[in-house]
């Protein structure tokens, strides 16, 4: 099915030099806030559900040093990919393409960030909580950015993971062990970020094709993508419901789960029986809400 030469996905053009001054919003740019946010929301979460303790000021350091990580990593991934991001309408005006700052500059500010967020992890946490967190961005900066996303069209499945891992970290800063609630936490966000991905690409693959980028919908076509999405949907609505059924979480989540699983599913259904761009934009939309909401349900709860 998939026939089409991956040689041509490759780095296409040299990055721009800064020619302007960079201002304090185009650095807060470079850590992708937006990802950050679920990052630190989901670390939390693993952190409040977890059995272990941890003295809240420290509690606080350990969700800085994850929120840093992130940021960290996002930056790496701003430099790394300057060259395909100039040439997307979504990502063209982000700062390094702009020219407003120097890759060279953002790459410092990434490393620079990731060595203290996992600095800061050792003394506010411990080990175990530091190397999961340098092993998360080393996953997404390397294992991702620089092999997988330009090379095969299931980057974002397992690229993925990256994402995945904030609840685990949380989870053992607290000194707990890894156990099978930690576990589900990392499936439920490695399954749904395929299809919160896809339904992007499904409306970008302009782009994607024009950035030589070997997103599903460019690779394998709509439909197969359309079919994937609805696949991975299914699998995330019985995956999050094992929190409950495992009586790691009770009843309002059991309810909290089923209603957005239920939901996020018909999305689906809709996008493979039609396809239309109006539908795929809010699935992408409704996944970000139904993450929050989902990881929110277990805090009630």
């Amino acid at each position: 099915m998939m026939d089409i030469s991956l040689s041509r996905f490759s780095q296409v053009s040299p990055c721009p030099v800064s020619s302007e001054e960079a201002t304090v919003q185009d650095f807060i740019t470079l850590l992708k806030p937006g990802v950050m946010s679920l990052v630190v929301f989901t670390g939390y979460t693993g952190m409040m559900l977890a059995p272990g303790n941890l003295h809240p000021f420290l509690k606080f350091a350990a969700l800085l040093a994850i929120a840093l990580g992130s940021g960290g990593a996002g930056a790496i991934n701003m430099w790394y990919d300057c060259d395909i991001d100039g040439l997307m309408k979504r990502t063209q005006k982000r700062p390094i393409p702009q020219g407003r700052i120097a890759p060279g500059d953002a790459l410092a500010f990434g490393v620079i960030l990731s060595l203290l967020s996992v600095l800061l992890m050792t003394l506010s946490a411990n080990l175990f909580a530091a190397g999961l967190l340098a092993f998360s961005i080393f996953f997404y900066v390397i294992i991702y950015t620089v092999w997988l996303k330009r090379s095969t069209p299931y980057n974002i499945v397992i690229g993925g993971a990256a994402g995945a891992f904030p609840p685990m970290i949380g989870w053992v800063a607290t000194g707990s062990s890894l156990s099978l609630e930690p576990w589900l936490l990392f499936a439920i966000i490695f399954l749904w970020t395929p299809p919160h991905f896809w339904a992007l690409a499904l409306n970008r693959s302009d782009d994607y094709h024009k950035a030589h980028i070997p997103m599903l919908p460019n690779v394998a076509g709509q439909l197969e993508t359309r079919r994937q999405i609805l696949l991975y949907a299914l699998f995330l609505f019985i995956v999050s419901l094992m929190p409950y059924f495992f009586h790691f979480q009770g009843m309002i989540y059991g309810i909290t789960a089923f209603i957005l699983g239920i939901l996020f599913l018909a999305l689906a259904i809709k996008i493979f029986q039609k396809g239309l761009q109006g539908d795929c934009k809010k699935l992408f939309l409704f996944s970000i809400l139904y993450l929050f909401l989902l990881f929110m349900g277990m805090l009630v709860n």
